[in-house]
């Protein structure tokens, strides 16, 4: 429900501005709200993990000319002819140096930074899903499976009510507060406390805080693979064709007399570069490996403290917490109402054959489910190559509580 479906599936008949149900239809909420979602990650990445002057400082002027050259060549030799372009040869890599020198200092005017984030989230929602997804795998597994346990103390509770009340409006009411109360534990223990707790040889901390070494890993590989590649931002760059930021910048270091059909074709140069990364493999490499995308952002999300880390995958559940919180409600009062009439009422013989087998088909579903999840687990770390991070040594499972080794 938090992702999908992507577009809103039921009738229009009644619904609210930005809200993720309707009189009868859902869409997942991430969907929903993802411009306010994508508007705030845009500010994590641009206000605290990147710069752009900064990465685009990291490019040799001289390598990229050299590497630009051969589009740019092909480029003006088709706009302006084969004596144009041969006539320009000899002078392309010091032009084109100097060019390159020049945008690096002006990278902030030629290049939006938040458009090019925002546009890649807006444009595909399912792009800031599957981000969500990677990131907040454990999160969202712990918020699944953690049902069974709380669900299964309140669970306790709910048998004395229906022990001393058995009236038929009993399970549903208390189904109801179990549903409720479950998942309103399960979201607070993903991000609460958000700064460590020392108990003894206990640690206690949020969830999705306490993996901030690894979620940043998983971020900053992303980021650069569907958002910030080589692709998107050479694509950036030479957006707009003559009416773009590019062939303004241009137009302003080369002023006339110089040919516009020139520049026209360099901008053409840098899309087609751009857009065919297998015909300019070097280009693309070059252009990955200096900017560092990857390890940028990484690194620098670990330094942020863990309530601003926080903002990261909170956005998720905080739009529509109290959402969330109800449908569990609404679900545990469903339940409550087949737990009713399966599992209780009618002859003694067969309430008690209904209530065996109410246990038993809920005890096997929930084997089964644990047992597949597992499986994917392990088949997810056989396939994944886990990067290396130095952190203190810790035993812990998907929890709240971290033991110290050294301590026990």
């Amino acid at each position: 429900m938090l992702f999908y479906p992507i577009e809103y599936v039921g009738t229009d008949w009644y619904r609210g501005h930005d809200s993720p149900f309707g009189l009868f239809g859902w869409q997942g909420v991430v969907p929903t709200k993802t411009e306010r979602m994508a508007g705030r990650l845009v500010d994590i990445v641009t206000k605290r993990l990147l710069s752009l002057p900064e990465a685009f400082d990291r490019l040799e002027a001289g390598k990229m000319a050299t590497l630009l050259a051969p589009a740019v060549e092909e480029a003006i030799h088709n706009e302006c002819g084969h004596y144009c372009a041969m006539a320009l040869k000899p002078f392309l890599p010091m032009v084109l140096t100097r060019l390159v020198t020049s945008l690096q200092g002006e990278i902030e005017d030629v290049l939006d930074l938040r458009s090019v984030v925002l546009s890649a989230f807006v444009r595909d929602k399912e792009v800031l899903v599957a981000l969500f997804q990677k990131v907040g795998r454990v999160e969202l597994n712990f918020l699944v499976e953690s049902g069974l346990g709380f669900g299964a103390l309140l669970g306790l509770g709910q048998m004395a009510v229906w022990a001393r009340k058995p009236y038929s409006w009993t399970l549903p009411v208390a189904g109801a507060l179990v549903g409720y109360v479950t998942n309103w534990i399960a979201i607070k223990l993903l991000f609460e406390p958000a700064e460590p707790i020392e108990c003894g040889p206990f640690t206690i901390q949020g969830l999705f805080e306490s993996r901030q070494p690894a979620v940043s890993d998983e971020f900053g590989s992303f980021m650069e693979t569907r958002v910030l590649s080589s692709t998107k931002l050479l694509e950036a760059l030479a957006s707009g064709g003559d009416g773009g930021d590019l062939y303004a910048f241009l137009r302003r270091q080369l002023p006339y007399p110089f040919p516009s059909s020139v520049l026209t074709a360099a901008v053409k140069a840098l899309r087609t570069a751009a857009t065919n990364p297998d015909k300019y493999p070097e280009l693309h490499s070059y252009v990955k490996e200096r900017l560092d995308i990857e390890d940028t952002l990484s690194s620098r999300l670990k330094l942020l403290s863990p309530i601003d880390f926080e903002d990261l995958l909170h956005p998720v559940f905080q739009e529509d917490e109290m959402t969330l919180i109800v449908v569990g409600g609404v679900l545990g009062a469903i339940t409550g109402g087949m737990q009713t009439k399966l599992g209780w009422g009618g002859a003694p013989a067969v309430a008690r054959a209904r209530s065996i087998f109410t246990l038993f088909f809920t005890a096997a579903s929930s084997a089964i489910f644990f047992m597949v999840k597992e499986r994917e687990i392990l088949e997810d770390e056989l396939e994944e190559e886990v990067p290396v991070v130095v952190v203190p040594k810790l035993a812990r499972r998907n929890t709240v509580v971290i033991v110290k080794i050294d301590q026990l």
